[in-house]
């Protein structure tokens, strides 16, 4: 159930243990490179994190190449972007990991020409999933619907050994899962009220200025605002501003320029003023983290997995998304091949949650201290509040120093565990020294190796 990156990764995987693979997607894919309605985020910035490069280069072989031969820009941190938090900017030291930053039309384009290669897949595009089939102890399949003809319309029943729930943040699984008596899984959730608004530009020279290929503000606790600007595949920036809930960044023009001047420094907003807008401004505001726990038992039906959004969603704004999707597929991947245990729905669908595991703790962890912050999950408890005490320090020393900060981007770009953070040399800088120099104003060259 859907065909964006989680879908068609899970449905390459599931090629490889059975007969046919039907994807059904309630959009039509367009040809080419455009945004579509059932992608939400679709015109907003995504990121490919390191980690999630990886996992797609696991399944796609040559992937990577393609991607760059498409030209989406491979941007190196901290060398390439002028990056500021909690009242730091970062030196631009020679980069340590890299991330694509291109739309996420054109990603999702490319891995959909790859899968759909593959015979043993077939998709049902414009069709909408009504329900589910089975009951309380198994899921056999789902009721369809065509989207072309009256929403009231016959369904239709396919039957399935297996359904795979890839269909994002506004699943309706639960509800499905209650109408055939089945037990539904409790939901952890941590909600900012951030809302973000995108528009795409151009500068003057077609860059942001020198060797700088983008900005970005994170928000924290003292400063709620963020935003910056990524290059996208045909030179443009795709621009973002952010705040928590009661002040939403605005879509008009003007006042999309003006949100700017809220971030710590004027350095977006002037350029803003000279840049060329090649598109409206488009606003988002489903932003909380939500973790379905379908591995908990009695949570779910046999014959029913979900993976992607519809298992575990972030914060957005923390770019974790598309990385998550690919981490999740090799996870499914290597679940079902395992020569050790015949796989369960139960053991597949632990192996799934496992692979998000480090994003909801960065996302959530991040998100549980930002003020107004709701949910079931806020509260953490005495281990959480230790971790976040340790974070803090290694979030103030990552700006300067290049042990810390290359620890720090391997986690957050999801390519090195949690425990990359107390690495002897880390901690030895984080405990006993006091955070390097960094920049007074945003460096506007990177620096030499060495330097």
């Amino acid at each position: 159930m859907g065909g964006s990156l989680a879908g068609m990764l899970a449905a390459h995987v599931l090629a490889g243990h059975a007969d046919r693979v039907t994807v059904v997607e309630r959009d039509r894919f367009p040809d080419g490179v455009r945004a579509r309605p059932g992608v939400p985020q679709g015109r907003h910035p995504h990121v490919l994190l390191e980690g999630g490069q990886v996992a797609v280069e696991s399944l796609l072989p040559g992937f990577l190449a393609e991607l760059r031969a498409a030209g989406a820009p491979r941007v190196g941190m901290p060398s390439d972007l002028v990056l500021w938090q909690k009242g730091r900017w970062f030196r631009r030291l020679p980069a340590t990991t890299h991330i694509y930053t291109g739309s996420r039309a054109q990603l999702e384009e490319l891995v959909r020409r790859r899968v759909l290669a593959n015979p043993v897949i077939s998709v049902a595009e414009g069709t909408d999933v009504a329900g589910l089939l089975g009951d309380a102890s198994r899921v056999r399949g789902v009721l369809l619907r065509d989207r072309s003809g009256d929403a009231r319309g016959e369904q239709q029943a396919l039957e399935a050994d297996l359904v795979v729930d890839a269909s994002g943040s506004g699943t309706k699984a639960p509800q499905w899962l209650t109408a055939i008596g089945a037990a539904v899984p409790h939901e952890e959730t941590i909600d900012t009220g951030l809302a973000y608004a995108s528009r795409v530009y151009r500068g003057r020279d077609g860059v942001l200025g020198g060797d700088t290929a983008g900005y970005y503000v994170y928000p924290s606790p003292d400063q709620v605002h963020a935003g910056g600007a990524l290059p996208l595949e045909d030179g443009s920036h795709l621009v973002i501003v952010s705040g928590l809930r009661g002040d939403e960044p605005p879509t008009g023009d003007d006042e999309f320029v003006t949100y700017a001047k809220r971030l710590p420094h004027p350095l977006l907003h002037q350029w803003l003023d000279e840049a060329e807008p090649l598109s409206p401004a488009f606003g988002y505001r489903r932003t909380a983290n939500v973790r379905r726990r379908y591995d908990l038992p009695g949570s779910g039906p046999a014959g029913f997995i979900a993976t992607g959004d519809a298992l575990c969603t972030f914060n957005p704004i923390y770019g974790q998304g598309m990385a998550v999707a690919a981490m999740s597929a090799v996870a499914l991947r290597d679940a079902l091949a395992d020569p050790r245990r015949t796989p369960t729905t139960r053991s597949v669908q632990r192996a799934v949650l496992a692979a998000s595991r480090q994003a909801w703790d960065i996302s959530a962890g991040a998100d549980r201290k930002m003020p107004g912050a709701t949910g079931s999950a806020v509260a953490g408890g005495p281990a959480d509040r230790f971790a976040d005490w340790y974070l803090q320090r290694v979030q103030e020393c990552a700006p300067g120093d290049p042990v810390v900060g290359r620890a720090f981007r391997s986690v957050l770009t999801l390519s090195a565990p949690v425990t990359a953070l107390f690495a002897l040399p880390v901690a030895r800088a984080v405990l006993f020294r006091p955070p390097a120099t960094t920049p007074a104003e945003p460096p506007a060259t990177r620096e030499e190796p060495g330097a």
